[in-house]
């Protein structure tokens, strides 16, 4: 389920209202609320690793890995398949892409899928140098560039297919102005678009939001308000 972002924004002025903190204008809450929604989810792989490495509790580590990976699901994009006829190869992964987990590389004569290995690149030169280590039909390497795959052997297979982790879209609140004052128009034709995360980012969310707008604003108290929330919902969280 999305999280509203008209919800969020009301929450925000609520609580800037409320602390006397000044207005946040629609403008710049866009610009916050895309900014906070990055923020989060670039940090899950951060997380990620970090519980990994953690010794102990093995059960613990891995239920805070589940519930992160719940939060990644959202985000994947699994078996985009593509003719590889007219680029073989490489493959260019479109712009939301963010991280690339499996390629499957289907023969052309067999029919056979195999999943491809990822190098970097210096490595990938290194398989060529020697008819020993050559990538093999059932033995295929890749490596990534940019927002492109670049595979080996590359004119022996006729499909490849991909799973990834897409960037999550970018929030927008969208508006009418009655006597001055921006009124919510949710309607996508317009643009509008709710916050991708997982719903329990909520609070989270809203914590990042108004330390950004405390930033802007150059009012520290804000920021330090923000602070104090955050602090009160992991420890609410923990709990």
């Amino acid at each position: 389920m999305a999280i509203s972002v008209d919800r969020v924004y009301q929450t925000v002025l609520a609580v800037a209202n409320k602390e006397q903190r000044g207005y946040i204008t629609p403008q710049e809450f866009n610009l916050f609320a895309n900014q906070a929604q990055n923020e989060i989810f670039e940090s899950y792989y951060y997380d990620l690793n970090r519980y990994l490495k953690i010794p102990g509790n093995k059960t613990v580590t891995s239920d805070i890995r589940d519930i992160i990976e719940e939060k990644i699901s959202i985000f994947r994009v699994v078996n985009q398949n593509v003719s590889t006829s007219n680029l073989p190869g490489s493959y260019q992964l479109g712009q939301g892409y963010y991280k690339l987990e499996t390629v499957i590389l289907r023969e052309t004569t067999t029919g056979r899928r195999y999943t491809a290995e990822e190098v970097t690149k210096r490595e990938y030169d290194l398989y060529h140098q020697s008819a020993l280590t050559t990538p093999k039909v059932n033995r295929p390497l890749f490596y990534v560039a940019g927002n492109n795959i670049y595979y080996s052997p590359n004119d022996l297979y006729d499909n490849i297919s991909i799973d990834y982790i897409r960037r999550p879209q970018i929030p927008n609140w969208t508006y009418y102005v009655v006597n001055g004052k921006a009124l919510s128009n949710p309607d996508p034709d317009i643009g509008y678009r709710d916050f991708e995360l997982h719903e329990s980012e909520e609070k989270n969310l809203v914590v990042k939001i108004l330390q950004y707008a405390g930033i802007s604003i150059k009012d520290i108290s804000l920021s330090q308000l923000a602070g104090q929330k955050e602090v009160s919902y992991i420890q609410q969280e923990k709990s």
